[in-house]
Order: structure tokens, then C-alpha cells, then sequence
């Protein structure tokens, strides 16, 4: 397909497939002549899952250049393209605090995942994340401990190997990394979106509040 195809099949204006072809975000296309090239499905899939990292990860063009050279290395294994991925649309960390109850809160993350047994390297910044969470919530006075954080790790195991059933690990590299950028931020809204809706239900479920009971003001539109 031409690029004007291109630029038609994928959304992408072409002034912007032309900047991503000189800054090596996207191969160049099969020329045909000296002002015309050809471009395939690769194409569509790379302009794809570009897309994906800058809209729905919101990553700056350096860093989907680096989780692009992840998934054209042959030699990187697909665990740790994945993992590029993973680490580069985490959000930025926040800034270590010191003293001894941010050393309580990283010491109860990492035992944490400990217990659990999952495999995670020392530095993934989600161990830095949950140990910010901890430690927020110690301040707050509400403390949580290894037992505490259980369900919640539970349920996330549960989902997590649900997604990757999901996941389409036999095909293209770009497809299961936009496959996974995707679903791990809008999926995680969605989550969140279902827990707050499960808390409303099961509130009015205790206090025996039946929907639309115009006996509760509260929760009324305006």
C-alpha cells in the first residue's frame, strides 16, 4: 500500500508517518521508484502499536523508541520485551522519603512479594509504587501489614492470569506489546471503575437502600 493507504488504514496523518520514518520509529517502506514506497501489515501493526505507547501509555518519543528497539532485538526474550514495556509506561517515582518508616514500608513491600513468590526484579518500580502507597497509608494511621495486603494481592494474581490467557503471545511482538500497554492502563481504569461500583452496591446492600429510594438524598444527581 501506498502511504497515503497507509495513513488511511491506520488513522495516522501522513506528515506524522513521515516524521516517525526519519526518526526511526517506523522502517522505511519496499521503494518502488525514487518518490514512491510501498508498505505492508508490519507497518500498520508498528504505526499501531506507537499509537498505543504515545495516546494510551503517554510516552515521550525517546522511550517508545527504546520499548520499539526492545521488540525488533531477536535476542531479548519475549518476558523481557514485555517488561520494557511494563517499566516505561509506569508512572514516574515519586521522590524516596527518608527515614525509618520509609525503610518499614519498602522492607513490608518486597516481603510482600516475597511470600507470594512472585518473580520480580529488585528495582521494578511498582515495589517502589506499593512501598509509597504503604507508607502513605502508616501516616494516615492505617497501617497495613503483610496479612492485610493478601486479598488485595490475591485478586490481582487472579486477574492477572486471566490476561494473560488472553494475551496473544503466538503472534507478532507488537501486537501483544500494544495488546498489553492497553489493557494494563485501560483495563486498570476499568477495575477501578468496578471496585468503586461494587462499593456503592455493596453499601446500599448493608444498609438496605434500594435503588433510586428517594428516602437517601445523598447520592442524587443534581
Amino acid at each position: 500500500m501506498r502511504i497515503s493507504q497507509l495513513s488511511a488504514e491506520t488513522g495516522v496523518p501522513i506528515p506524522t508517518i513521515k516524521y516517525y520514518l526519519r526518526e526511526g520509529l517506523l522502517p522505511s517502506g519496499e521503494q518502488t521508484s525514487a518518490t514512491r514506497a510501498e508498505y505492508g501489515e508490519a507497518h500498520v501493526r508498528r504505526l499501531r502499536l506507537i499509537r498505543a505507547l504515545l495516546e494510551v501509555g503517554r510516552l515521550p518519543i525517546a522511550s517508545i523508541a527504546k520499548v520499539l528497539a526492545a521488540v525488533d532485538d531477536e535476542e531479548l526474550s519475549m518476558h523481557r520485551v514485555l517488561g520494557t514495556a511494563h517499566y516505561a509506561i509506569a508512572p514516574a517515582p515519586a521522590p524516596r522519603p527518608d527515614g525509618e518508616e520509609w525503610r518499614r514500608a519498602r522492607a513490608e513491600a518486597d516481603r510482600l512479594i516475597s511470600g507470594l513468590g512472585w518473580r520480580t526484579e529488585p528495582w521494578a518500580p511498582a515495589l517502589d509504587e506499593l512501598a509509597q502507597a504503604l507508607y502513605a497509608l502508616a501516616r494516615l494511621g492505617m497501617p497495613m501489614d503483610e496479612e492485610a495486603l493478601r486479598p488485595y494481592a490475591r485478586a490481582a494474581e487472579t486477574l492477572v492470569e486471566h490476561e494473560f490467557g488472553v494475551l496473544p503471545l503466538d503472534g507478532p511482538r507488537e501486537t501483544a506489546v500494544e495488546t498489553l500497554v492497553i489493557g494494563t492502563v485501560m483495563h486498570g481504569r476499568v477495575l477501578d471503575v468496578l471496585r468503586r461500583l461494587a462499593h456503592e452496591s455493596a453499601s446500599a446492600r448493608f444498609f438496605g437502600i434500594e435503588p433510586g429510594d428517594d428516602g437517601d438524598k445523598a447520592h442524587t444527581t443534581p
